[in-house]
C-alpha cells in the first residue's frame, strides 16, 4: 500500500483539500487554516519522488527519474487525485487534490488526457471487502480452516493464496485465489485494536491476539513486504496444556516446586517456548498456593486461576513494556513472575535482582543450548559488569530448557529438550566463565535428569518418532550427530552433504 493513502481519507473527509510534498519539508495538508505538518520526518528530493512513485504506473515513471513534468491522476476508494508537480526550478513541489466530477467531464486545462489512472487492485484479483464486517468474517473463515486442519500459523501474503504451516511444511490453500494488498489490509484493520493500529501506522508492524469463542486464540503479527501488507496468525490451544500431555521430565517439573531462582526455556522462533511455559504454570496453578503474574506480548494462553492466583498482563495493552511491568511486580505481592521475553539488558537485571531476592522468575530467550543461553546473557552487559552477571547467575539460575521442534514420522511434530539443571559444578562453571564445559557435566549428569539436545534427538530417532534426517538438521552439534548416526546405522549422507 502507498504510504500516502493513510493520508488521502483526510481529504476524502473534507479536512484537507491538498497533501504538499516539498524538498526539505516534511508532508503537510492545506487545511482551511493553512498548512498543517502530518509528519516529522524533513524530506529529501529522493524522498519527495519515491513517495510519488507509489502512486504512478510504469508510463509516468520517466518523468518521476527526471524530476520534472510530473503529472498524472492516481484513482483511490474509487476517486481520482491529480498528482501534479509545480513549476519551480529551485526546489522539488508535488501537490496532490481530488479531481472533482466537473473537471472529469473534459479535459485539464492544458490538454493532459486523462486517461493515465493507476488503480490500487487489479481486476482480475479480489477487490477490497464493502465493510470491516465482511473483511472480519472472511479473515475468520480462514482462522476456522485453520484450526479445522490442525495448521500452526496461516500466511498471508499479496501476490499469494492463503498458506498454511502444517505439519512443519508451507501448504498453498490452492482453492483460493491470490491477495490483494486492499484484503489483506482490510482483513488486518478488521480484527486489529487502536493501539495496535497506531502502532503498525507508525512502526509497520505490531504484534497482537485475537480469539474466535469456541474455535481458539491465535498470536497476530501485521507486517509490510515489498509487495503491501502481510501477516502470519499462529494458532494458540484454546485451553491450557498440562506437563504429562507435553512430556516435561519429572526433573524439569520439580523446578516449579522452587520458592526462588530464574528458570529459562529457550529456542528459536515457533519451537514451543510459549507452550512449554504453559505447561508449567499450570503445574504450579494446580499444586501451589502462589501468586503467579505473568507478563506477556501478547498473552498467548489464558490462565484460570485454581489452587493460585494469576494475574496476566500484556504488554502494551496493560503495561508500557517489560521492564516497566517487571519493576511494578516487586510491588504486587508475587511469588512467581513469568516474563515472555528477556529481550534487553534491563529487563534481564531486573529478573536476575528479582529470582536473588525470594522469587520464582520464568523467561525466554531465543537461544538454541543451555551455554549458549547463558553466553547471551553475559554477553548483553558491558565488560565491567559481565563478572559479577557470572556471579548473579551463578546463584540464581536454576535450569535451562533448550528446546527445538522435529517433523514426526506419521505427521505432527514433537519437541527435543535439552535439560540442564544447575548443582554446584555448574555453578562453579557458570561463575569462572567456563561455560564451553557445560556440554560435558549434562553428559555425565543423565542420572539427575540433565541430557543434551543431541541426546533427545537420538532418542528420537530410537523410539521411530522422527526419522535420523531430521535429527541431523536439527542438531546443533552437526559432526558428533553424524557420528552418532552412523554408529546406530543410519546413512545420511544426502543430508550432511548439503550442509
Amino acid at each position: 500500500m502507498p504510504q500516502l493513502d493513510k493520508i488521502l481519507p483526510r481529504l476524502e473527509s473534507g479536512a484537507a483539500s491538498q497533501i504538499l510534498l516539498e524538498t526539505d519539508a516534511p508532508i503537510r495538508c492545506l487545511t482551511p487554516s493553512g498548512l498543517q505538518q502530518v509528519s516529522t520526518q524533513i524530506l529529501s528530493q529522493t524522498q519527495v519522488l519515491a513517495l510519488v512513485s507509489e502512486l504512478a504506473t510504469p508510463a509516468d515513471r520517466p518523468a518521476i527519474i527526471a524530476a520534472s513534468g510530473i503529472k498524472f491522476f492516481y484513482q483511490f476508494n474509487d476517486k481520482q487525485w491529480l498528482v501534479q508537480q509545480e513549476n519551480d526550478p529551485s526546489t522539488t513541489r508535488i501537490r496532490i487534490r481530488r479531481w472533482t466530477d466537473r473537471e472529469s467531464s473534459g479535459t485539464p486545462s492544458d490538454g493532459t488526457p486523462t486517461a493515465t489512472i493507476r488503480t490500487r487492485v487489479d481486476d482480475a484479483a479480489f477487490r477490497p471487502f464493502p465493510t470491516a464486517d465482511e473483511a472480519k468474517e472472511s479473515l475468520e473463515r480462514l482462522l476456522r480452516i485453520q484450526v479445522s486442519r490442525g495448521a500452526a500459523d496461516l500466511h498471508l501474503r499479496v501476490g499469494e493464496p492463503p498458506i498454511f504451516r502444517l505439519g512443519g511444511d508451507l501448504l498453498r490453500l490452492e482453492d483460493e485465489g491470490p491477495l490483494t494488498d486492499d484484503v489483506v489490509s482490510s482483513m488486518m484493520r478488521s480484527v486489529m485494536p487502536d493501539k495496535n493500529k497506531a502502532e503498525f501506522e507508525a512502526h509497520w508492524d505490531t504484534d497482537f491476539a485475537h480469539e474466535i469463542e469456541g474455535v481458539s486464540r491465535f498470536r497476530v503479527n501485521v507486517l509490510r513486504d515489498r509487495h503491501g501488507t502481510a501477516s502470519v496468525i499462529r494458532t494458540i490451544a484454546s485451553t491450557t496444556v498440562t506437563v504429562e500431555q507435553m512430556g516435561i521430565t519429572a526433573e524439569v517439573q520439580a523446578l516449579c516446586h522452587l520458592t526462588k531462582g530464574l528458570v529459562l526455556v529457550t529456542g528459536p522462533t515457533g519451537s514451543g517456548k510459549s507452550t512449554t511455559l504453559c505447561a508449567l504454570v499450570d503445574l504450579i496453578n494446580r499444586t501451589r498456593s502462589d501468586h503467579i503474574i505473568t507478563i506477556e506480548d501478547p498473552i498467548e494462553f489464558v490462565h484460570q486461576s485454581k489452587k493460585c492466583l494469576i494475574t496476566q498482563r500484556q504488554v502494551g495493552v496493560h503495561t508500557q513494556s517489560f521492564k516497566s511491568a517487571l519493576r511494578a511486580a516487586l510491588r504486587e505481592d508475587p511469588d512467581i513472575i513469568l516474563v515472555g521475553e528477556l529481550r534487553d539488558l534491563e529487563t534481564i537485571a531486573i529478573a536476575l535482582e528479582t529470582a536473588e531476592t525470594g522469587h520464582l522468575v520464568f523467561g525466554t530467550l531465543h537461544t538454541s543450548t543451555a551455554a549458549s543461553t547463558i553466553n547471551r546473557i553475559v554477553d548483553q552487559f558491558p565488560a565491567d559488569r559481565q563478572d559479577q552477571i557470572r556471579i548473579m547467575l551463578a546463584e540464581s539460575l536454576k535450569g535451562v530448557i533448550s528446546q527445538t521442534l522435529c517433523k514426526k514420522i506419521g505427521g505432527g511434530r514433537v519437541a527435543a529438550r535439552e535439560i540442564l539443571l544447575v548443582n554446584k559444578a555448574v555453578s562453579a562453571l557458570i561463575r569462572e566463565g567456563k561455560t564451553v564445559q557445560i556440554p560435558n557435566i549434562i553428559q555425565t549428569q543423565k542420572k539427575l535428569g540433565m541430557e543434551t539436545l543431541n541426546d533427545a534427538l537420538l532418542n528420537l530417532v530410537k523410539s521411530k518418532t522422527i526419522e535420523p534426517e531430521e535429527a541431523y538438521v536439527k542438531s546443533v552439534e552437526k559432526k558428533e550427530m553424524s557420528s552418532k548416526l552412523r554408529a546406530l546405522g543410519y546413512n545420511i549422507d544426502g543430508v550432511a552433504g548439503e550442509e
